[in-house]
């Protein structure tokens, strides 16, 4: 059944879940955060496979159902959160509610011994459409860190495309280059919405990320070169030096530290994230720590 105020459609399709439940790799040693399991389609799958499962629920009805079903799992614990406002750390740390007090939905402990294989976090999740990229972003900040090693999301095909798409491409924008500046992005499969019930008008596709932050490699600081990045793409039709422009940076600024990979009329679009941080370098004026 849709419920309309979250714009629900749950995968129906077997083989697709089964398949998205091995695109996980080997969690047997492991903790895995479904986001978004509806009604346990691939939950089922995975309780068996990793060595502990969070689910993440915004939906109480949804939440109350996978904690009644998962009721005797002891290493599944169900969540009723807003991803978008829950700190992974916490789960990575070992501490299975994320409230202050008792989890409502489980009888299980505030807290369990984390085990150090588990330490890290591995995401699954099918998610909403109207808040894709907020969740990306969201995740990243956890990635950064290096608390997560991979996720298989599943998302709108076009957003999907728009991730995995190339410098100077007409799909590479702001998403493509914060995701490809945290991981390796592979394109799975796409599903047609018959793999849904009820269908959605979009067709979905599933990506793997491979979390490899480059901060490092590219020798910038992850707080500023985030704040420079999300100011190069401000505006799409606007050129980079335009865009830099309205960031704050005079036009003496951009002419003293311009490189010459990148052309002078060159859009945010067109140039790669070797580039960007090789201009964010010499504005800022050194390599910065990280």
């Amino acid at each position: 059944m849709k419920k309309p105020k979250l714009g629900q459609n749950f995968l129906i399709d077997e083989d697709a879940c089964r398949h998205i439940a091995a695109s996980l790799g080997d969690v047997s040693s492991r903790t895995v955060v479904e986001i978004g399991p509806g009604h346990g389609a691939i939950t089922d799958l995975l309780a068996p496979r990793c060595a502990r499962l969070h689910c993440i629920e915004f939906d109480p009805a949804l939440a109350r159902e996978l904690a009644f079903r998962f009721r005797n799992d002891p290493h599944v614990t169900v969540h009723h959160a807003d991803i978008l406002t829950t700190d992974l750390s916490k789960l990575g740390s070992g501490i299975w509610n994320l409230e202050s007090g008792p989890d409502p939905l489980s009888s299980k402990p505030l807290t369990t011994p984390p085990s150090p294989l588990a330490a890290a976090l591995d995401i699954l999740g099918n998610l909403p459409y109207y808040i894709t990229s907020d969740i990306l972003l969201h995740l990243f900040t956890f990635a950064r860190t290096g608390l997560l090693t991979r996720a298989v999301l599943m998302m709108q095909r076009e957003v999907a495309q728009r991730i995995a798409a190339a410098p100077g491409s007409s799909d590479y924008g702001a998403l493509s280059a914060f995701t490809q500046l945290h991981g390796h992005v592979t394109n799975l499969f796409t599903l047609p919405p018959s793999a849904f019930n009820p269908p959605p008008d979009v067709y979905s596709t599933v990506l793997r990320l491979d979390f490899a932050p480059r901060f490092a490699e590219l020798q910038v600081d992850p707080q500023g070169f985030n704040t420079f990045l999300r100011g190069t793409f401000a505006q799409k039709r606007k050129t980079l030096a335009n865009n830099l422009r309205v960031a704050g940076y005079t036009t003496a600024q951009l002419a003293a530290a311009w490189p010459a990979s990148i052309p002078p009329l060159a859009r945010s679009e067109a140039v790669p994230l070797e580039a960007m941080a090789d201009l964010y370098r010499a504005l800022t004026g050194a390599a910065s720590t990280y």
